[in-house]
């Protein structure tokens, strides 16, 4: 068996296919549907996608909210621009939680025990608005990248989250360069109201009230899960062999009431499809091999004997996870024990993200989709059109 490369999960894509706004309205972007089975593909719009769902399937999305994780503020000593993008929040370093990892710029010159001040309203604030945060690097996690623990002190008796709402902003990705508009479009419809990701769960972007209506009318079941991503979800593999690359953690939550609703689906035979790799994540993750094998007696009775229902159930179950912790990384030859279909953007090339829709399709399926989109000119990365691969 040929020896798997990150080169095989490249392809060139021409700059100006990547989207720097939003569809509107959000339901209207275009829509690739891959048929695994067949390798047939459609082109329809993603209001379409109540077509291809049946009544008892399940939906599963991620309900984060992004953060305005990216705070902009002048070097103490100098006045020189500072740029901090927060990651995660680190209590194993400050139980009182003021410490977060973050990527720094420009790191090369930001050294430990420099202090950095953001005035509220942001980088657009005048140089007369108050400053409502302050915050001191007090160590290194990856220099060649500008990584730091930062510990950051709010001003007078304000809240340290209240501070950084008032000092940050959403940050985009980093091909998105000219982006004005509305910083919720950059928020799925359905995001809970805490704020904790550094990037939006995209595949939810196209998503409106009105289609959800619709689909629940059907008789599409919605339900949530959350996981909180980081903005590492954006970086490239780098080594040649990506099962090398080391897969970056995040938080995630996976409720009682969506593992019943699992169950529910699947015993009645009707597909889990997942909105966005993150949430795809988050249930394969939830997946115990070790726990005892679905106990769902109404699909043994889909089958002759009891061997025909072993196979569809397997071993292993899917479990609650409250505050856990994935490091999840999926590429072709991984199995999925859960997700059914699913609903996707279109990724950045040699990313993880390009290798679990190809290990969910086959590398070949995918790499073909995204030529002809590519030949149809659809919109690409965070902003751009979906994929429904069923």
């Amino acid at each position: 068996m040929p020896t798997m490369r990150t080169d095989d999960f490249d392809y060139e894509l021409p700059a100006k296919l990547i989207a720097q706004a939003p569809s509107e309205p959000r339901d209207h972007c275009n829509m690739l549907v891959l048929d695994r089975d067949s390798g047939a593909i459609e082109h329809r719009h993603f209001f379409d996608v109540i077509d291809y769902l049946e009544p008892g399937d399940l939906l599963v999305a991620n309900r984060t909210r992004v953060m305005p994780a990216r705070l902009v503020g002048r070097k103490a000593n100098t006045g020189g621009v500072a740029e901090t993008l927060l990651l995660k929040r680190r209590e194993d370093v400050d139980a009182l939680g003021r410490v977060w990892e973050c990527l720094v710029k420009p790191g090369k010159r930001l050294k430990q025990g420099a202090v950095i001040e953001y005035r509220a309203g942001g980088a657009h604030a005048p140089l007369t608005a108050p400053v409502c945060l302050t915050a001191e690097i007090v160590d290194y996690v990856d220099d060649n990248r500008g990584g730091r623990l930062v510990r950051f002190s709010p001003a007078g008796d304000m809240d340290l989250d209240q501070a950084i709402h008032e000092a940050g902003r959403v940050p985009l990705p980093p091909y998105i360069t000219d982006y004005e508009g509305d910083p919720e479009r950059y928020q799925t419809v359905y995001a809970m109201r805490e704020e904790h990701s550094a990037a939006a769960p995209t595949a939810g972007l196209h998503f409106t009230p009105e289609l959800i209506d619709r689909l629940a009318e059907k008789g599409v079941s919605f339900k949530t899960v959350e996981l909180e991503v980081g903005i590492d979800t954006f970086r490239l593999v780098e080594e040649d062999d990506p099962t090398q690359h080391v897969m970056h953690t995040e938080r995630y939550h996976v409720t009682q009431d969506v593992v019943d609703a699992v169950h529910e689906t699947k015993a009645a035979g009707h597909r889990v499809v997942a909105v966005g790799t993150t949430s795809v994540r988050s249930l394969e993750s939830a997946f115990d091999p070790k726990a005892p094998a679905w106990d769902l007696p109404c699909v043994a009775r889909r089958f002759e004997d009891a061997a025909d229902s072993a196979k569809v159930l397997g071993e292993g179950d899917i479990t609650e996870r409250r505050d856990a912790r994935t490091s999840l990384y999926l590429m072709p030859g991984s199995t999925f024990h859960v997700v059914d279909a699913m609903i996707t953007n279109f990724h950045v090339p040699r990313s993880t993200l390009m290798m679990l829709v190809s290990a969910f399709a086959t590398r070949e399926q995918i790499m073909a989709a995204y030529q002809e989109a590519i030949e149809r000119r659809y919109r690409f990365f965070s902003f751009g059109d979906a994929m429904l691969i069923l």
